[in-house]
C-alpha cells in the first residue's frame, strides 16, 4: 500500500510521515482525547504527535525521533523551545529501511523528558491487550494539518473516530472513516499525526492500543482522508514496561 507524498517543506524530514487530522475532525481539549497528547518538534525540522503515558513520559513513533537530533516537546502551558528531552530509546526492531519502504517494523519509541508535563496534559494509560477484528472502533487524536499540503491546524489537538477495515493483527491495524470507507476523502491521520495514539475509549476514558505509523488518501492515492494505519502495541508491551523502569517512570494502570 502506498503511503503519502511527503506534503510541507517544513515537515521533509520524515519519508511517507502519516499526516494530520483532516476530514473535518473535531478539536479535542479538556475532556477530549486530545488532553492527552503532545506536540514533538525537532531541529531536522519535523512535527510529530506523542501521548503522555507520565508526567515525564512520551509514547511516539521511531521514525519521529530517527535519526538522532535535538527533540522537545510541546503543549499548552509550556513556553518555547519546548521541554528537552533526558532521554529518548527506539525499539531495537525498529528497522528505517523497512519503515520507508512500506514494510512492517517496530515503529515505537519513548521519550523521556527532563522536566513533568503541565497539568493540562493528562497521562493516558496503556490498553488491556485484546484481539481487534474489523469493524472494532478506535479514536485517533493528534495535532496535524487539516488539509494535504497545508500547514493549517497544526499544533491544535483534534480527533476522529475510526473503525479497522482488512484483517488486523499485532503487526498492523489500518482504520478508516466508517462514513467514507476510503473510497473518498473523510477523517483520517495527516501531516504532523505521525507518533499519535489510537485509543479505545469506555466512558470517556482512553487507553492506548497503538501508534499512528502511516497515512493515505482514497484508494491508495497520495494525501489524507483515505486509510490511517496503526502499529499496534501487543507485541511492545513487554519493552514500554522495562524500558520505562529503566528511565525510572512508574507507568499508571
Amino acid at each position: 500500500m502506498r503511503r503519502p507524498a511527503t506534503a510541507l517543506a517544513l515537515l521533509l524530514s520524515l519519508a511517507a510521515p502519516a499526516a494530520a487530522l483532516v476530514g473535518g475532525a473535531p478539536v479535542a481539549r479538556d475532556q477530549g482525547a486530545g488532553r492527552h497528547v503532545v506536540m514533538i518538534v525537532s531541529t531536522r525540522n519535523n512535527i510529530c504527535t506523542g501521548t503522555a503515558l507520565a508526567r515525564d513520559l512520551v509514547l511516539t513513533a521511531a521514525h519521529c525521533v530517527e535519526p538522532p537530533a535535538t527533540y522537545r516537546v510541546m503543549a499548552d502551558g509550556i513556553a518555547a523551545p519546548g521541554l528537552a528531552l533526558a532521554s529518548r530509546a527506539v525499539h531495537p526492531r525498529y528497522d528505517a529501511g523497512h519503515y520507508k519502504s512500506g514494510r512492517v517494523t517496530a515503529d515505537v519509541a519513548l521519550l523521556k523528558l527532563e522536566r513533568p508535563l503541565p497539568a493540562s496534559v493528562v497521562p493516558a494509560p496503556l490498553a488491556p491487550d485484546r484481539k481487534v477484528a474489523a469493524g472494532d472502533r478506535f479514536t485517533v487524536a493528534g495535532i496535524g494539518s487539516t488539509a494535504h499540503q497545508s500547514e493549517t491546524g497544526i499544533g491544535v489537538p483534534r480527533q476522529a473516530a475510526l473503525v479497522a477495515t482488512g484483517r488486523p493483527g499485532n503487526l498492523q491495524i489500518r482504520l478508516m472513516d466508517p462514513a467514507t470507507r476510503d473510497r473518498s476523502a473523510g477523517l483520517g491521520a495527516c501531516t504532523g499525526d505521525s507518533g499519535g495514539p489510537a485509543f479505545v475509549e469506555s466512558d470517556g476514558r482512553y487507553a492506548v492500543i497503538g501508534v499512528v505509523s502511516w497515512s493515505t488518501g482514497p484508494a491508495g492515492s497520495d494525501g489524507c482522508g483515505g486509510l490511517t494505519g496503526v502499529t499496534p502495541l501487543s507485541l511492545y508491551r513487554g519493552w514500554i514496561a522495562e524500558t520505562a523502569k529503566k528511565m525510572g517512570v512508574a507507568l499508571g494502570r
